[in-house]
């Protein structure tokens, strides 16, 4: 019987009970499979209570009691390999000290287990409770505990075999991807203007689609670029679901869960969804607020002044306006008509407030320090043994003779290597292939009384100051080599033979020998020239030969040259 797999089930909406709320409802199936994958750990289940589902996605948890305590379950909804990322990244976080739920191993020592095409983890059950909301003391623990969080991510580097979830470099394209989809509102408001909301919505979608502009413009000449230089790890990971129900207070502070979708990203990309829903849900944009939970943000991760200013940029972008109205797209009608009206009123009112506390914030950024986003160059340190400069160990030799201290690599810094001037070098090579061009047509005739030049060159001649010369005996063997070994000759059939041949088909017996004379014919026509073309074809490959010749052995000599310098 093959194993149940885990797909949504929002699709059961008619089918379950009457009364029934999907979120606290998943399959049999699902629940067996639970089952089943808890015999993989030490522990003995008395009980198991479904806390939520997600329907439309395929994800639930359960709190379960056990011998060991109480815990909880969880099967993660998407693939296995992307959920491998978060699970890597939950255990990194508990290494580091941070505050979230310690993943329980199976009883193989693995970290989950893959069970119905997902990854399930058991981890320790944490009596948590919300912090306030109604005051800017929960706010603050909130955004703390926010801090604290990303500062324990820096460093992570994913196992193995995971899928690497990041929109560290994504700022802008999702930026230009929702002044897009503002103009799709646009768009949307014309074609249906005999419902309730097109005309409010025309009246304000300009305001909103200039406030985006503004803020990519703005952000494109921020240090967004130089900040992702210094690459994902060093900035760590980002929730990027955070908020009340996720972090939450226990023991010793807040506690971050559901660490399903964590992706490597700016950190305080978190800190701003957070604050820009505070200030929708209170419906007025309070400065108060606002630098009470940065401030707090800042006590568990430092900022910066480059930080500061893209988190600012990224409050003034119209994140709300859009979240809000983005529904439009799918049910054009029905949401203009019955939702979006009053869904505007609420933006507009807390809007009339927002560009004045930003205004005012702006001020903020010069108690922050300067950032330092310069890439440092990695040191490298050779460990392993090199044998001293000039020595050729042979096979008997002892290995630890070349035992690595420092000598050799003091030689080499002593060594003074000649620098690389690109026109002058090109310039050079070009009068000597010239030179190698001119002196190859005679190189037959006074090869062995030049024979003897290059080895005295070396022997007299700093090649330091005087390179050495190329000289024609080099090439005084290739003649003699073409007249011992002439290239082979392979018979070629005309290309009017084939032809003929074709032509012959299907004819009388006098057009076959009027084809057959023709064919003889065209023989003697293209005899002579075949033979022409070879012999052409013969000359043209010697001289590629000699160029080939001359240009390896002006490589060779400025080898030699190189050798002797660093002797």
């Amino acid at each position: 019987m093959d194993q149940y797999q885990v797909v949504p089930w929002d699709h059961l909406v008619d089918t379950v009970s009457p009364g029934v709320v999907l979120e606290q409802y998943v399959p049999p199936e699902l629940e067996e499979l639970a089952y089943q994958v808890m015999k993989q750990y030490d522990m003995q289940v008395s009980s198991m209570v479904l806390v939520t589902s997600k329907p439309d996605k395929g994800g639930a948890i359960w709190k379960i009691e056990t011998n060991k305590g109480t815990r909880s379950i969880k099967v993660l909804h998407r693939i296995p390999q992307r959920s491998l990322f978060s699970v890597g990244a939950q255990q990194y976080l508990v290494e580091q000290g941070a505050r979230v739920p310690a993943l329980i191993p199976t009883i193989e020592g693995q970290l989950y287990v893959e069970a119905g095409g997902k990854l399930w983890i058991v981890t320790d059950w944490i009596a948590l409770q919300q912090a306030s909301k109604i005051d800017l003391e929960g706010a603050s623990a909130l955004c703390k505990g926010l801090g604290e969080f990303h500062f324990h991510t820096k460093g992570y580097v994913p196992p193995h075999g995971s899928a690497r979830s990041s929109r560290l470099y994504g700022w802008i394209k999702n930026y230009e991807k929702i002044i897009a989809k503002i103009g799709w509102f646009k768009h949307i408001a014309e074609a249906y203007r005999d419902t309730a909301g097109s005309d409010l919505l025309l009246q304000v979608v300009d305001d909103f689609d200039r406030q985006a502009r503004e803020a990519l413009d703005r952000f494109l000449t921020s240090s967004y670029a130089k900040m992702t230089a210094m690459g994902e790890s060093y900035w760590g990971l980002a929730h990027q679901d955070y908020g009340w129900s996720n972090g939450q207070m226990g023991p010793g502070g807040i506690w971050v869960i559901d660490l399903d979708g964590v992706a490597y990203d700016l950190p305080f990309r978190d800190l701003r969804k957070l604050i820009t829903s505070t200030m929708d849900d209170m419906g007025v944009w309070d400065l108060t607020w606002i630098r009470g939970m940065i401030e707090a943000y800042n006590q568990g991760n430092p900022m910066d002044r480059e930080m500061f200013e893209i988190l600012w940029i990224d409050m003034a972008f119209p994140n709300e306006f859009y979240k809000h109205v983005k529904e439009i797209v799918f049910d054009p009608v029905t949401f203009m008509n019955m939702e979006l009206t009053p869904i505007l009123q609420r933006v507009l009112t807390t809007e009339s407030t927002k560009a004045q506390a930003l205004q005012e914030l702006w001020k903020d950024i010069d108690k922050y320090p300067a950032g330092d986003y310069i890439v440092q160059p990695v040191e490298m340190e050779w460990d392993l043994p090199l044998p001293p400069i000039g020595v050729v160990p042979s096979a008997s030799s002892d290995a630890t003779a070349f035992a690595f201290d420092g000598t050799a690599s003091a030689t080499l810094d002593g060594v003074e290597t000649p620098t690389w001037n690109e026109q002058d070098s090109t310039s050079t090579l070009n009068l000597q292939s010239k030179e190698i061009a001119n002196r190859a047509g005679s190189a037959h005739d006074d090869g062995k009384e030049a024979a003897s030049e290059p080895s005295l060159a070396v022997a007299v001649e700093d090649p330091a100051v005087n390179p050495l010369p190329i000289e024609p005996p080099l090439f005084s063997a290739l003649p003699a080599a073409e007249a011992t070994s002439p290239p082979v000759r392979r018979r070629r059939v005309p290309k009017y033979a084939a032809k003929s041949r074709r032509s012959r088909k299907g004819k009388s017996s006098s057009l076959k020998r009027k084809s057959s004379r023709s064919y003889s014919n065209s023989r003697q026509k293209t005899k002579r020239p075949v033979r022409t073309k070879r012999r052409q074809t013969t000359a043209k490959r010697s001289l590629q030969q000699r160029r080939s010749a001359a240009k390896r052995t002006i490589r060779r000599t400025r080898r030699q040259i190189r050798t002797r310098k660093t002797a």
